[in-house]
């Protein structure tokens, strides 16, 4: 799950992972997590994602992150927009209207890039990570989200046994583990998921689930 796997993965155009449509879950249930339309959004590890301009037309500013330039830029051609782009630090950055766009490294982002930021989205990065990545993951959440950040985490759950990742499950007791000292979860819905792609990897059964995070 290096850079280099998702540069290739992009650049072959292997990109199943992304939607045709807005997520049902975040239409579903992303009013039980913003406290503001208004309200700066974290999307780590966004690609292309129709999700952001759904959150951006709802009057958030949103903040994504992705390693893949080309995803990045397929984002703004497919929405017909034409960013302004600049460099800072270690980020490319894309920014029009409600929409900033970090180009690099998840993990070189610091909590000056968040400040002020309350909100977070997670549909495609948790899940898109091994066990020891998801664990650095979520400790970088924790150090780079203010206090009292809200998010909304939607996972896969299946028999990891049967399929590679990614995307990997994650699964119920994992989320729930979080739960302490720095997080605090709750599960909002669940979903099937087994699409025909799932099948024929061997899979039987998939539940895609959504979780209201808050990091305490």
């Amino acid at each position: 799950m290096q850079e280099a796997f998702w540069q290739a993965r992009w650049q072959r155009n292997q990109i199943g992972f992304h939607a045709s449509a807005p997520n049902a879950l975040l239409q579903r249930h992303w009013p039980a997590v913003a406290t503001s339309d208004e309200a700066r959004v974290l999307v780590p590890l966004c690609g292309k994602s129709l999700d952001l301009s759904w959150l951006a037309e709802r009057g958030h500013h949103v903040i994504g992150v992705e390693l893949a330039q080309t995803a990045v830029e397929a984002f703004f051609t497919e929405q017909g927009l034409e960013p302004m782009i600049s460099q800072e630090g270690a980020f490319k950055v894309y920014r029009h209207g409600r929409i900033a766009l970090y180009c690099g490294d998840f993990f070189a982002l610091d909590a000056g890039h968040l400040e002020g930021c309350a909100l977070f989205y997670d549909r495609a990065a948790l899940i898109a990570l091994p066990p020891a990545m998801r664990e650095r993951y979520v400790r970088h959440l924790q150090q780079t989200l203010p206090s009292g950040c809200r998010g909304l985490l939607i996972t896969l759950d299946y028999e990891q046994a049967l399929m590679d990742g990614p995307p990997f499950s994650v699964s119920h007791d994992e989320v729930q583990g979080w739960s302490g000292s720095a997080w605090r979860s709750e599960l909002l819905g669940t979903q099937d998921a087994l699409e025909e792609r799932f099948r024929a990897r061997g899979l039987t059964r998939m539940e895609e689930r959504a979780y209201r995070l808050q990091l305490l």
